[in-house]
């Protein structure tokens, strides 16, 4: 009786039960579909794991992603020479990750014709350098040949399928190219080559892979090379002379485009300089 009065209509406790029961409903209500409905319709705690799509042709990638409940979407394409034409090279997510059902997986394609590229210039440079350039342009190093030459592992030629290669010629990466090197053991004398026009640092360069040494430096009278670049005009042996391993190369050096002018203009010119 005592219950029944304190859930009497316009009691404290009719009032609390009019609260109570419309709350219970609501979080019934909440609990069925967060719990039951929502999962039952999206799958809730079903994953799949992605497989590897590494090295499968476009052209099977439908069929394959299908049977695992999943589709795809071409992202990018690069070049691999270690897969086909048009397989997958890259796919996001990765192999292994856990998805829902129908996940689109991107996938990078592998390009039909591979990329092109001028050929680098690796003579007059040494072996470890020429690998290293090769290298990071994405060719690969073949055969060494050995021709009498007193520079050992000196690149003395480059070559490709067996014919020799200019620098600039365009090529696909991934080519393998031969180097012809100096073995070492070549005459004590050889025939110098060029430095006129190449800047100062790259004669010194040259000038040490030919064993050679930088001797005497000149700059001729009235030639300002205060914050400009340097570049050789002449050269001491010339271009096409006999040297040995060892001996010094002098240089004169100026702006550039400058050449030294002929004796008849120093004259005019010392003359000139007099009478000022």
């Amino acid at each position: 009786m005592k219950l029944k009065q304190y859930l009497k209509k316009g009691s404290v406790g009719g009032l609390l039960l009019s609260i109570i029961i419309p709350v219970a409903v609501l979080l019934l209500i909440g609990v069925i579909y967060f719990y039951v409905y929502l999962p039952s319709t999206t799958n809730h705690g079903e994953s799949i794991t992605v497989p590897d799509l590494t090295g499968v042709h476009v052209e099977e990638l439908e069929e394959f992603l299908t049977k695992h409940e999943l589709r795809y979407a071409v992202n990018d394409s690069s070049y691999s020479p270690d897969h086909p034409a048009l397989a997958v090279l890259r796919q996001f997510p990765h192999a292994g990750s856990l998805v829902k059902q129908n996940r689109v997986v991107y996938v990078s394609l592998n390009r039909v014709l591979p990329p092109t590229l001028p050929m680098p210039e690796l003579a007059e440079r040494s072996l470890v350098n020429a690998d290293v350039v090769l290298k990071s342009l994405d060719l690969k190093r073949g055969r060494i040949f050995y021709k009498p030459s007193p520079f050992r592992n000196f690149v003395l030629e480059m070559q490709y399928e067996g014919k020799k290669i200019e620098p600039g010629t365009a090529i696909t990466k991934g080519s393998v190219i031969d180097l012809v090197v100096g073995d070492g053991n070549g005459p004590a004398d050889f025939t110098i080559g060029n430095l006129v026009g190449d800047q100062l640092e790259t004669a010194k360069f040259k000038l040490m892979g030919w064993n050679l040494y930088l001797g005497s430096v000149q700059i001729p009278v009235g030639v300002d090379t205060t914050g400009i670049e340097i570049f050789v005009f002449k050269q001491y042996p010339a271009a096409g002379d006999s040297v040995r391993v060892g001996d010094p190369v002098d240089i004169w050096i100026g702006p550039r485009g400058y050449t030294e002018p002929e004796e008849g203009e120093e004259e005019t010119d010392a003359e000139d300089n007099e009478l000022k």
